[in-house]
């Protein structure tokens, strides 16, 4: 029994960190219709910004704040510098311009960073709580995760369904000529776009990092499980996305637990498959909007 709790708990938490990523997948797929696989390398990026002035003598949330400075002007360059050019042409160009970028970035942070492994901080305690004798898989660093995963989420429903910014950006992504007749600014828009999905990929960098070691390649496998977790919930639902994440980090909890953690990637794989030929919309996407 103890065993079943803890690897619930841990999946819970390890569910919030894959949600986090899922979150800006759905951001960018929502104001721009991009797949941005670039994504996880620029939040370790600006990880390693932040533990540079964390290494530095600034306190822990001086370079948390930078990170997320530095998501929000990366993003915003990354669409001005890189994805503009393509931008009009076939979808498949962004998709291919993304990936090398994830490339470019790993080896420019290896360049500058180095490629060996740096403990980074995290704002909580690492200790699980102690229940009636025993000591759990969660701590007050996972309570942190989960909240600011939730703290994300609203943020996201709310831009999305009650502001004029909100739906300005879907429009953009939607339909360019037809916002630029009503009077939007489709370039500024998809500039936002870009920059707060990589403020909140900057986010799920420093949540996947903190307590653990940084390397360039760090955010891979939260790639990989982020993207099943965006895919399973829906592309279009930061509800969906978060309830995902929760979904993928339980499956894999327990698949690591009962059958060995060398079956936790096949297990991803799985999960993936079926979702694509029972819902590829995801479970909680509403086909009617794709089709508006």
């Amino acid at each position: 029994m103890q065993q079943f709790v803890n690897l619930t708990l841990n999946g819970i938490s390890q569910g919030a960190i894959y949600a986090a990523f899922a979150l800006a997948l759905v951001l960018i797929w929502r104001s721009t219709r991009v797949i941005n696989f670039a994504q996880g390398a620029m939040g370790m990026f600006t990880t390693y910004l932040a533990l540079m002035l964390i290494e530095n003598g600034q306190p822990y949330w001086v370079g948390f704040a930078a990170a997320l400075v530095g998501g929000l002007l990366l993003g915003a360059t990354v669409e001005r510098v890189v994805i503009r050019p393509v931008e009009g042409g076939p979808e498949l160009n962004a998709v291919i311009v993304t990936l090398g970028l994830f490339i470019a970035l790993q080896a420019l942070a290896a360049v500058l960073f180095g490629s060996t492994y740096e403990s980074f901080p995290a704002p909580f305690a690492l200790r699980g709580f102690d229940l009636n004798g025993f000591t759990v898989a969660f701590t007050p660093f996972s309570v942190f995760v989960i909240g600011s995963v939730l703290v994300v989420m609203l943020a996201l429903v709310g831009l999305f369904r009650f502001t004029d910014l909100g739906l300005k950006m879907r429009a953009s992504a939607f339909s360019q000529e037809v916002s630029r007749l009503l009077g939007v600014r489709v370039g500024r828009m998809l500039t936002l776009g870009w920059a707060f999905a990589a403020v909140v990929g900057s986010l799920a960098g420093l949540l996947i990092a903190g307590g653990s070691l940084v390397h360039p390649a760090y955010m891979e496998p939260i790639i990989v499980f982020g993207f099943v977790a965006a895919v399973l919930g829906g592309l279009d639902s930061p509800g969906g996305s978060v309830v995902g994440g929760l979904l993928i980090g339980l499956a894999l909890s327990y698949v690591s637990g009962y059958l060995g953690s060398e079956l936790v990637t096949l297990a991803a794989l799985a999960i993936l498959v079926a979702v694509l030929l029972v819902r590829p919309q995801g479970l909680f996407s509403h086909a009617a909007e794709r089709k508006v």
